[in-house]
């Protein structure tokens, strides 16, 4: 008789993001005259960059051809993205980054919640709340966890990010083995500065714990004291692994590529307490189930540092942040407290009642989607996010319906 794996059963009825494309199906068979503005799912709206574009094109010209023709590639990535991603993300703001610390993949989604392959187990989980939802349910699945009960899984150490500490939660009381960061953090548009990073690669190593270092927003950051990389922080090599995409700096949400860096320093412990590299694991599982990222994707990629590319970049992230204040300042105006839209897409809003009530009372009255803030965490319940992932007349159009709708 072949067994499931009973970890799946512990999970939540449904997905997140699932809940909330039914609940919009529903209303859109029924009020199918009404225009519909989708600011929650943080999926960009804009075209590919034009450098990108144009690389696209080219590189599919060389499949096209025998002589140029490219078949599997290295798993790893090609050199030439790994090169410009350690040159321009890492080297150029002081992190001593090499190509070959570089794993090239198909999104930071599939990084983050596979990389929890690689330990134990019995290793012991800390998790902001809010969180990511991926992060979570990975863990649940490889049978970390408790059951789920009074809005939280036993057996994770669960770390609040409340309006009282600014969406960046404190160090655990308690010892934990792997903790998962995410800054900008999604949902809560909340960053954190070199000296609170510092607190948490020291803890690290002072714990023998490893950091999950979620960055796939940091495009966004407009604060030029503020870190875009944990490896910013001296000792980050020896205990962090960060995750970096393509999707909202470049629109690469549909075309698929990101990367994780896995620093050669960086270590965990066998059941003999010896130190083991974690590189040579990742890479061993990268090339056992991932076979790379298609080549006209990659030179797409490369476009991205481009001197084209970057202005082009620069533009679209500057495209969507004006749209994060536009919405930050016309909730404010509608005296809501809120969190992120500076340095972020996202924008968190006290609704001060619950979340799906608010999902439902914008839906219905106003036509415009949200993301309920219950759905990533106990500390979620009473938030909604919104998105700045729009067009600029979508999110004046639906600041309008929200304004009218709350007056």
């Amino acid at each position: 008789m072949l067994k499931i794996n009973e970890n799946y059963l512990k999970l939540q009825a449904s997905y997140l993001f699932s809940d909330i494309a039914k609940r919009v199906a529903a209303f859109q068979e029924a009020n199918p005259a009404t225009d519909v503005i989708k600011l929650g799912i943080g999926d960009v709206t804009k075209a590919l960059p034009a450098a990108c574009v144009t690389a696209f094109h080219d590189a599919v010209d060389e499949m096209a051809a025998d002589s140029s023709f490219r078949g599997y590639g290295p798993e790893q990535g090609y050199p030439f993205l790994r090169e410009a991603i350690a040159k321009n993300d890492f080297q150029a703001r002081g992190a001593e980054i090499e190509a070959d610390e570089i794993f090239v993949s198909d999104g930071a989604k599939c990084d983050t919640g596979n990389i929890q392959e690689l330990f134990s187990v019995d290793a012991q989980i800390a998790i902001p709340d809010p969180v990511y939802p991926v992060y979570l349910d990975t863990n649940v699945m490889a049978g970390r966890t408790g059951i789920f009960a009074d809005g939280r899984y036993e057996g994770l150490v669960y770390l609040d990010s409340t309006k009282e500490n600014n969406y960046v939660p404190e160090l655990p009381t308690e010892p934990v083995d792997l903790i998962y960061l995410c800054f900008p953090n999604n949902p809560t548009g909340s960053t954190a500065t070199k000296e609170q990073l510092k607190s948490w690669v020291d803890y690290a190593r002072e714990n023998k714990a490893l950091i999950l270092f979620d960055a796939a927003y940091e495009a966004f950051i407009r604060d030029d004291a503020l870190p875009h990389s944990i490896y910013e922080i001296d000792g980050a090599r020896e205990v962090a692994i960060e995750f970096r995409s393509f999707s909202k700096n470049a629109g690469f949400t549909g075309t698929r590529c990101a990367y994780t860096v896995v620093p050669k320093e960086c270590m965990a412990y066998d059941s003999s307490g010896n130190k083991q590299a974690v590189h040579p694991l990742w890479n061993r599982r990268h090339c056992t189930k991932f076979n790379g990222v298609s080549y006209p994707v990659q030179r797409a990629a490369e476009a991205v540092y481009s001197r084209q590319g970057r202005e082009q970049i620069k533009e679209l992230v500057g495209y969507y942040l004006t749209n994060a204040d536009l919405i930050a300042r016309e909730i404010g105006k509608l005296g809501f407290s809120y969190a992120g839209g500076d340095n972020s897409p996202y924008i968190w809003i006290f609704g001060n009642q619950d979340s799906w009530e608010f999902f439902d009372m914008l839906l219905n009255k106003a036509g415009v989607v949200c993301t309920p803030g219950a759905g990533f965490g106990k500390c979620g319940q009473g938030y909604i996010r919104l998105s700045a992932f729009n067009s600029h007349e979508n999110v004046e159009r639906a600041m309008a319906r929200i304004k009218k709708a709350l007056s």
